[in-house]
């Protein structure tokens, strides 16, 4: 479904500056970028839109799920594309360089649904994040 049609059912406009944000993350797919990061991004090519009002777009952005915030344990809420529950991903964070690469697979399976049955609890949605070291790290500790 297209951008303006998402707002429409929400009863919401989609303005400029709504547009260029999502664009932006979109653009920028898997780089799990913060608020600061998006702003300097969209402000390379639309120097009017200001801070504020990318504060302002990205919990909208969130609220409609079009975007999903997650916390990488590195003091920034970062946001990417939404992702259906189906086509959830998780995260191996290097803990040396801080590198993050995303995991499309079904960590949890059988488990989850165990999980949820034992708790009487209704996920909405979860994420695994995983420490270590990337490849590049690891080689280095090696020499």
């Amino acid at each position: 479904m297209k951008l303006k049609e998402q707002f429409n059912q929400k009863g919401l406009r989609i303005t400029k500056q709504r547009q260029i944000v999502m664009e932006v993350v979109e653009k920028h797919k898997g780089r799990h970028l913060s608020s600061s990061e998006i702003f300097e991004l969209v402000k390379e090519n639309y120097s009017g839109i200001g801070l504020a009002t990318i504060y302002r777009t990205l919990p909208l952005l969130e609220k409609m799920k079009l975007l999903s915030k997650i916390c990488l344990d590195d003091g920034c809420v970062r946001y990417e594309p939404y992702a259906p529950k189906e086509q959830e991903h998780h995260h191996l964070i290097c803990v040396k360089c801080g590198a993050v690469y995303e995991v499309e697979a079904d960590l949890l399976g059988i488990e989850e649904k165990q999980i949820i049955m034992n708790n009487h609890f209704s996920t909405q949605n979860y994420m695994v994040k995983l420490y270590g070291y990337c490849k590049t790290c690891a080689e280095e500790d090696v020499v």
